[in-house]
């Protein structure tokens, strides 16, 4: 059953990031412009600045990071990627 959710995972993680980078690759190549969006507000520091620049990236960005973050769930939930947390204490 790992498999297949790492395999589900895997295929919408490479869509998403496909067709982020075929959207970019057409506005190139077709010289369309990007859509204007609409300013954000100044913000102050922390939390709310990285939020900002994360909401500054155009949708096909967006969509690249959300596949990207995808396949890295699919190796993680295909055991490609594994954690070890543990605390050893020394011997005495």
């Amino acid at each position: 059953m790992r498999d297949w959710i790492a395999g589900a995972i895997g295929i919408l993680g490479a869509l998403l990031v496909l067709g982020g980078s075929a959207t970019i690759l057409s506005r190139a190549w077709f010289n369309r412009p990007p859509a204007e969006e609409a300013p954000t507000a100044p913000t102050t520091y922390g939390v709310g600045e990285v939020r900002g620049r994360l909401m500054r990236l155009s949708p096909p960005e967006r969509l690249i990071g959300w596949g990207a973050l995808l396949l890295v769930l699919a190796a993680v939930a295909a055991g490609a990627i594994g954690f070890d947390l543990g605390a050893a204490a020394p011997a005495k």
